[in-house]
């Protein structure tokens, strides 16, 4: 068993980016080489040097929608809904804050409509019934609000229209997260233009991000924690470049821990990705064998989280953690609006 403490590390809070850098590719990155256990300091414009002929660069295009609906109940409570994911038409699984005495059956105003409460569960989880999807998206869309983390603060607690711009990739297409693929960010039409011209193989695939991607491990041994599930789809194109790159010998570069889990939890013992959509709950720790990933691009990540777990297990613990402790010394910015990590 394996301590939760070993993923620990000490972050000023100065280095916890509250607004993304002027130009996405202005952000700093990190590129860590696992062969040679080296650290070395660029900027992610630069990105495209260490890209090649041969290698797949596989993104995440799914696309943040403003899912965080205030409401209130017709007693006069404030209820907060964080719209997670669509069951069946009309119900979504959701997260509600202010919602401890609401019963099942009870209607919350949310604008100028109503959503009613189906369900309570553990943890706050909820099921909330709306007229139809039609008016999810009216309501999300007139009265919703860009679901930013806890971490990033706002003096109203709302997201301004700079975040609802660059709380989005240049690539996004398909709405349903209420979190951003974070590392996906620093990209603009350029870079993706750039990359290509170097002969690298883009391909999309669309992985859901839920918000427990930031939910921290509590457990005192990391294999106690359970990761929430997360739709995806792999094309059958994307699929078929990945395979190829694989039997090739070129490298599959995953742009976050979305695709990379994705790409992992559809992979066979060879290797070989199956596509389609699936459902992912994989946890992947230190002593996890990668069967499809080569390299990983990802951002700073929270101590204790699943995603330094994951990038420890990558790349191994002490690599990573001497490499946090770099990014610190050299005031990198850390989290969803920082900078950019590199694994060779």
């Amino acid at each position: 068993m394996t301590s939760i403490d070993l993923f620990d590390y000490h972050l000023p809070e100065k280095l916890i980016a509250q607004r993304p850098a002027l130009k996405r590719e202005d952000s700093r990155l990190m590129v860590v080489d696992r062969a040679k256990g080296a650290v070395s300091h660029s900027m992610f414009k630069s990105l495209p040097e260490f890209l090649g002929p041969g290698d797949t660069l596989v993104i995440n295009t799914t696309k943040v929608f403003p899912a965080r609906l205030k409401g209130r109940r017709k007693t006069g409570g404030a209820v907060e809904i964080l719209l997670i994911r669509r069951l069946v038409a009309g119900e979504w699984l959701a997260m509600a804050r202010g919602a401890q005495k609401a019963r099942p059956g009870e209607h919350i105003i949310v604008g100028d409509g109503e959503a009613e409460l189906v369900e309570k569960m553990d943890g706050g989880m909820t099921v909330f019934r709306f007229e139809s999807d039609a008016e999810v998206d009216r309501l999300t869309g007139q009265f919703g609000d860009v679901p930013l983390p806890p971490y990033i603060h706002r003096p109203d607690g709302r997201a301004d229209e700079d975040d609802r711009a660059r709380y989005q990739t240049v690539f996004a297409s398909q709405s349903g997260s209420c979190a951003a693929p974070t590392a996906g960010l620093h990209f603009t039409d350029d870079i993706m233009e750039a990359i290509r011209k170097r002969g690298v193989n883009v391909v999309p695939l669309i992985l859901h991000v839920g918000p427990g991607t930031f939910r921290p491990v509590k457990s005192e041994k990391i294999e106690d924690h359970v990761m929430d599930s997360d739709p995806y789809d792999i094309p059958k194109e994307t699929a078929d470049a990945v395979n190829a790159a694989r039997s090739g010998g070129g490298r599959v570069v995953a742009v976050g821990s979305t695709v990379t889990r994705a790409l992992e939890s559809s992979a066979d013992d060879n290797g070989l990705i199956k596509p389609g959509p699936g459902a992912t709950s994989l946890y992947i720790t230190p002593g996890y064998r990668f069967r499809a990933v080569d390299a990983v691009l990802t951002n700073f990540h929270l101590p204790k989280s699943t995603l330094l777990i994951l990038v420890s297990a990558f790349a191994g613990r002490e690599l990573v953690m001497n490499a946090y402790e770099e990014a610190v010394k050299n005031e990198y910015r850390f989290f969803s609006y920082g900078d950019a990590m590199l694994i060779v």
